[in-house]
């Protein structure tokens, strides 16, 4: 989650996906009428606002003023659905369908987790022509640049500097990139210094994530340790991982990257706020533009949010309480309006996280023969669980000074 609201350059970031994760899914826990799913971002309700950032981008316009337009939208229309009894068309969604859309889910979060293992190589350059014997030759300096574009006079004039008065060869390489200037030397990219070790060490992080998490979710199968021990172990795989991957982040002490977090509860950007003029500086015709891509949006959230309960209300889970499709999409589409006016991402059924939730409430038969396999019993139906991961995900808000800790790369790997 984190990792994709990085990707927004902080319009959206860890603070505002946690305060909107807390908000949403407290709200939906209590409310909704199927509390075992789980809601976050998903991957094609991240997809368009990866979109719409570039058009905003491209064209000059406000993102969160528009992307609060297209919520706004996006929400009067999926109360809409639920007043014209919409919900009722999951009877047409089938066993493919679902499978198919879990696998669009996958897919999209496999890319976008190479996409960001691929532009740290941009971001964080190495040496690929590196002469050993040449090593304590190398250097990396910053210098004066030769023609200075007015921009740049204009900036040193801001700063009541000009060319003579700055240290060039005493800057670090933040001051440097901050007076434009160049960087030159036999250890030097086009965009400053290499990094010998951050791109190499965040690909290894990234894969003994997933391939630790992987053989930790399938101990439950293994022969060591008695099987309550081996259960316990494969049902909490994920945050095992996350926590012995970023211990050994953090005691090798390479510089990966970290999660950008404000030092109190605020907006991770100064000049936004809580609450997001749906016009702001954008022209008057945007509010009436913005119904056009909320219906696209609109759609992606419904198809999100009903095959995820589909999923979740199968019959072979054995469920005995209802399923409440309209009420669930009802309290998304409350909830959608209400982050879009605060400037917080949407939230809508995760279909992985929901699955992996209604997998660890299984009830399964004592078993006391040898070798017997157990007997699956049921759900345990409450909203105890998905109540207390939004209240400590709220909690977690307030202790940014340990968020800065976490590595983001496990999140993103995960």
């Amino acid at each position: 989650m984190f990792g994709e609201s990085q990707v927004f350059l902080s319009p959206q970031s860890a603070i505002e996906s946690l305060f909107g994760a807390s908000l949403t899914g407290i709200a939906y826990s209590l409310f909704a009428g199927q509390p075992l799913t789980i809601l976050g971002s998903t991957g094609p309700v991240l997809v368009f606002e990866k979109i719409l950032y570039k058009f905003c981008k491209d064209y000059e316009l406000s993102y969160l003023s528009l992307r609060t337009s297209i919520g706004l939208w996006t929400s009067f229309l999926c109360i809409l659905l639920v007043a014209t009894d919409a919900s009722s068309l999951v009877c047409y969604i089938t066993r493919f369908t679902e499978e198919a859309f879990a696998a669009l889910i996958c897919i999209i979060f496999i890319y976008e987790a190479l996409e960001k293992l691929f532009h740290l190589r941009k971001t964080y350059p190495f040496n690929m022509h590196n002469d050993l014997d040449r090593l304590t030759s190398y250097s990396c300096v910053c210098s004066e640049p030769l023609d200075p574009s007015n921009e740049t006079l204009e900036l040193w004039m801001t700063h009541n500097k000009s060319a003579d008065s700055i240290s060039w060869a005493n800057l670090t390489v933040r001051e440097c990139k901050t007076y434009n200037g160049v960087f030159l030397g036999s250890a030097c990219s086009d965009k400053g210094p290499y990094f010998p070790d951050v791109l190499f060490w965040c690909v290894i992080l990234f894969f003994t994530t997933f391939f630790l998490s992987s053989f930790l979710k399938q101990f439950k199968t293994k022969r060591y340790f008695p099987t309550k021990v081996r259960s316990t172990i494969s049902d909490f795989a994920v945050f095992l991982t996350i926590v012995i991957m970023v211990v050994i982040d953090y005691l090798v002490g390479v510089p990966s990257p970290k999660l950008q977090v404000p030092e109190k509860f605020e907006p991770t950007r100064s000049d936004r706020g809580w609450l997001i003029d749906p016009l702001g500086p954008n022209p008057w015709w945007t509010l009436i533009v913005a119904a056009v891509p909320s219906l696209l949006c609109t759609i992606l959230i419904f198809m999100d949010q009903q095959i995820t309960a589909v999923i979740i209300n199968r019959k072979e889970h054995k469920l005995k309480k209802g399923c409440g499709y309209h009420l669930d999409l009802l309290m998304v589409g409350i909830m959608l309006g209400i982050c879009s006016i605060m400037g917080l991402p949407w939230f809508v059924a995760a279909t992985v996280l929901s699955i992996s939730h209604v997998n660890s409430l299984k009830v399964e038969s004592e078993c006391s023969a040898p070798g017997e396999q157990p007997k699956f019993l049921g759900i345990r139906e409450q909203r105890v669980t998905g109540l207390m991961i939004f209240v400590l995900m709220g909690m977690s808000v307030f202790m940014t000074s340990v968020l800065k800790v976490r590595n983001s790369f496990c999140c993103i790997a995960l």
